[in-house]
């Protein structure tokens, strides 16, 4: 069985590799959006193996949807953020998310979500 996975990102052209990549190496990607605004209610609907969150989204923060996620429904601890910046550049705020962990957009692979989910 397949892991399965929600790609929220506001770029078309990040969520299309990101699900290259993913589906290439064994995931299910079961729907994307492009906002963070329906994430808990697709969450909810889909019940993904994991989030793949982008931080910068146009009508919130990716650390703002997984606080919301944790908040509703403890599903949290299977979002995992992602940006075009480094981590760094984000102070602590990565560190006290409640995402299982981070990645940047430039290494992404199904190798290292599976290992953040371990």
């Amino acid at each position: 069985m397949s892991l399965t996975a929600l790609i929220v990102d506001d770029h078309p052209s990040f969520r299309a590799s990101a699900r290259a990549v993913l589906e290439a190496e064994g995931f299910e990607v079961v729907g994307e959006l492009a906002e963070g605004a329906s994430v808990v209610e697709t969450v909810i609907a889909l019940d993904p193996d994991v989030v793949l969150l982008d931080i910068q989204l146009p009508d919130m923060s990716g650390f703002d949807v997984c606080a919301a996620l944790d908040a509703c429904n403890g599903r949290s601890g299977k979002v995992i953020l992602v940006s075009s910046r480094d981590a760094s550049d984000y102070g602590d705020l990565v560190e006290i998310s409640c995402a299982c962990g981070f990645v940047p957009k430039g290494e992404l692979s199904g190798e290292t979500i599976a290992a953040l989910l371990r």
